[in-house]
């Protein structure tokens, strides 16, 4: 199966086994140790880190009797004979592959020398039918010559896509120079390497220009191809440049990975991450650089060139602070995939796939303690997923990581990740129970609603609005089968939208981004338990839509709230609740008011005031005060190509079909100051949603265009998001401000947080005497008395959240 091109990259780097390097009857194998230990092995030279490059590709020592590494070498050798028999070896040809042709476009040869590295990878793993085969070597060097004579060779210019030229086709042309540098002539390596020189001499600059420097997982990929250039020539100045870019020795650490930085693309401190300056990339880019970062500790471990630079620690951080939440039961969630969701072969499981063995691979040389968390972390992620297991979808080294953990008595089954994560600085928000997890997709000003280009991720337009992602353990399918080419673009979980037509995004040649001109998107977390988030919603270029939107990440529901919902371009203005792919197949109970409806296809139903919702297996759906509401049972087909067209990862043109079950609340044609209330229980019965509907546990104190407020007086909390200087449930802020004050005994936890960050300083007013504080941070003044006044400085800090405890 053909991956996209990150993929590759990580599935031919990131996803070696040191299992393997160590393995008993390996030969010519090296173990991987920590960077560390350098000094006490400097002497493995080339050749030994050539084999530990090919062992990393390609895995060695599994046990061929082991059922699930049968299955993969089948499916590798599935993929590769496929190839390998369409391959045109003919004298006279002009492509290598027919639909490949001509080979002098970027893509198709980029995709070409991926193909032919899977033919290699194939040639070199016992057990395939290709495995050692004198005629497939021999049709190896041929192609790889047929493509440096025709399509890729130093005196071409650069032009279409620069990353097939940069990075694409370099790291898979030294995968293959790896794999087969015994069967090829001296004179072909030698072209190869000059090509390489030619396109990718360094990880510091893009070549095509080179006032650019290279950050985040670019640089990354680009390291890995100049470590494994500098490895084939013998070039331990090219190796040296390959562990220097990691850290930006060039330019004094400025574009360092190993940094934590407060603008454009890299790892932030709050767990974000970003790439392409505006885009929430944690699960794709953040992916590949975590591990490309991997490959090259692993790779150099044990000489001359080991990475040492102890900043490197940045890595084991961002494990558990940047990719742990936003991984449920070994799925990628989507908030944070960009235009990567449009790609059919590379869904959420296959990236969280790609992730585990990232991680698997950084604990082989981490700190004790930081691997013995990550490898029980992965295990419970491998237990859980019973949906598409990960052996399914791993190459033979990312399964002999993973079998090494789950064959180990000694590495316990992690539980879940719990607690609530506000990403301030990429618009994100994950709040995860031990059964659930809901995440939020923002934007604003800052970061982008939505990547599209190069053919990719064409009806992306509502996927920064405010969609709401619902993560069940029971179903973790839901967004992995076939949700997004069938899925109504114009209506995904948790958006306010109008119903105006929209053209495809992202068509032509490059990426591109929209940022929306409103300043509020993010919120405010308490305990690491409670989340108030928020967005102020500013229509596209195009429409005059302006809502209001809040959400309240509670302990067993999510209450989410819209007001000053107006538009005046003629089209009507709808919320979705929900949107549920039922598979292809589903008919999936569904309950309004505790009535049985129809299951009929194409069914549509209008309440004038539903107060509650069930849907089975999925959970309930609570309208508070009645609230109108429209069903609609559709059953929809469409196909990948018409999301993604993309010369490399664009998708098939088979039809592909759905159930879906969606519950919308329609607002009117040219609403003004609209609104909605509901009230999600992920997992609830319909009975508990019932007693929910009628007991209403959670009570709205406040749902208009100056403040959104919840209190929740079992847990003794109120959350609000103020729009503007106001009061609500006794609390009054002097501006616009997510709020949260929990009462506990003789404590009060207080939360605050500026998402649109206009304001240099807040003033929270709570309602009630304290006597002393706890613990604050330093931003946060405390003015006791009467009413407590808390003085936040919330200038410059990006939207992240100030904290108190006070003493009543």
């Amino acid at each position: 199966m053909e991956l996209s091109r990150r993929n590759l990259i990580a599935a031919g780097g990131a996803t070696a086994v040191t299992a393997l390097m160590t393995s008993a009857g390996t030969a010519r194998a090296h173990p991987v140790t920590a960077p560390a230990s350098a000094g006490a092995g400097a002497d493995l030279g080339f050749d030994a880190l050539l084999q530990r490059a090919e062992t990393l590709l390609t895995g060695r020592g599994f046990d061929p009797d082991d059922p699930d590494f049968t299955a993969a070498v089948a499916a590798l050798d599935a993929t590769a004979r496929g190839l390998w028999d369409t391959l045109d070896r003919s004298a006279g040809r002009t492509a290598l592959w027919p639909d490949l042709a001509p080979p002098t476009e970027p893509g198709n040869f980029g995709q070409s020398y991926t193909r032919l590295r899977t033919l290699a990878t194939a040639w070199a793993t016992e057990g395939t039918s290709l495995a050692g085969d004198r005629e497939v070597a021999d049709a190896l060097v041929a192609a790889l010559r047929f493509l440096h004579d025709t399509a890729y060779n130093p005196d071409r210019r650069e032009t279409g896509n620069w990353w097939f030229w940069e990075i694409g086709a370099p790291r898979a042309l030294m995968d293959c120079c790896v794999v087969l540098r015994e069967a090829l002539p001296t004179a072909d390596l030698a072209d190869y390497l000059a090509v390489v020189d030619r396109f990718c001499p360094d990880a510091d600059r893009r070549t095509n220009s080179p006032a650019l420097a290279e950050t985040g997982a670019n640089r990354t990929d680009k390291a890995v191809v100049v470590a494994l250039r500098g490895l084939l020539g013998q070039d331990a100045a090219k190796l040296d440049s390959a562990r220097d870019a990691l850290s930006d020795v060039r330019d004094a650490g400025r574009n360092s990975l190993f940094r934590y930085t407060t603008s454009g693309d890299g790892f932030y401190k709050d767990g974000s991450f970003v790439q392409h300056d505006v885009v929430a990339y944690t699960g794709s880019y953040g992916v590949v650089l975590l591990g490309g970062t991997a490959y090259l500790l692993a790779l150099l471990a044990g000489s001359a060139w080991a990475v040492t630079d102890p900043k490197v620690s940045l890595m084991y951080e961002a494990v558990e602070r940047t990719f742990a939440p936003v991984v449920f039961d070994g799925l990628m969630m989507d908030s944070v995939r960009g235009r990567a969701v449009s790609r059919e072969r590379a869904g959420d499981h296959r990236d969280g796939a790609t992730a585990i063995g990232a991680i698997l691979l950084l604990a082989a040389g981490a700190p004790a303690e930081h691997a013995a968390r990550w490898r029980a972390l992965v295990k419970g992620w491998l237990t859980r997923n019973r949906t598409i297991p990960f052996a399914s979808l791993a190459s033979v080294p990312q399964l002999t990581l993973a079998k090494a953990v789950l064959n180990d008595r000694s590495v316990p089954s992690g539980t879940r990740t719990t607690g609530s994560f506000v990403f301030a600085d990429m618009d994100r928000v994950v709040h995860r129970r031990p059964g659930w997890a809901c995440a939020l997709s923002l934007s604003s000003k800052r970061i982008s609603a939505y990547e599209a280009g190069n053919g990719e991720n064409l009806h992306g337009w509502y996927t920064g609005d405010g969609m709401t992602y619902l993560y069940d353990g029971d179903d973790l399918g839901q967004f992995n089968d076939g949700f997004w080419p069938t899925v109504d673009p114009y209506r995904l979980p948790g958006t306010t939208v109008d119903t105006r037509p929209r053209a495809d995004l992202g068509a032509g040649a490059g990426t591109s981004t929209y940022r929306p001109a409103n300043a509020v998107a993010g919120g405010a977390v308490l305990d690491d338990r409670y989340t108030v988030a928020a967005m102020e919603l500013v229509g596209a270029p195009g429409t005059t839509l302006r809502a209001r939107k809040s959400w309240f990440l509670l302990d067993n529901a999510v209450v989410a709230l819209g007001a000053g919902i107006t538009a005046h371009d003629g089209h009507g203005v709808e919320t979705v609740v929900e949107n549920r792919n039922l598979g292809a197949n589903g008919r999936h109970r569904l309950l309004v008011d505790g009535a049985v409806r129809p299951a009929d296809q194409g069914r549509s139903e209008v309440f004038d005031r539903a107060r509650w919702a069930h849907v089975d297996g999925v959970g309930g759906y609570v309208f508070p005060g009645g609230s109108p509401l429209t069903v609609l049972r559709e059953q929809r087909t469409g196909t990948w190509r018409a999301i993604n067209s993309g010369a490399d990862t664009g998708g098939s043109t088979d039809p592909v079909t759905r159930r879906y079950l969606t519950l919308r609340i329609d607002h009117g044609v040219s609403p003004v100051d609209a609104g909605y209330a509901y009230v999600l229980l992920p997992g609830a019965s319909a009975a508990a949603t019932s007693v929910w509907s009628r007991s209403m546990p959670v009570r709205i104190v406040a749902d208009d265009a100056t403040a959104q407020a919840v209190e929740v007086r079992r847990s003794g909390l109120v959350a609000a998001q103020f729009w503007a200087a106001g009061s609500a449930a006794g609390i009054t802020a002097s501006g616009p401000a997510s709020v949260l004050v929990r009462r506990r005994g003789a404590r009060i936890g207080v939360a605050v947080a500026d998402p649109g960050r206009t304001l240099t300083t807040v003033s929270v007013e709570l309602p009630f005497r304290t006597k002393s504080v706890a613990q604050k941070d330093d931003t946060v003044d405390v003015l006791p008395g009467r009413r407590t006044v808390l003085t936040v400085a919330v200038g410059g800090s990006r939207g992240h959240t100030h904290r108190a405890e006070l003493v009543r």
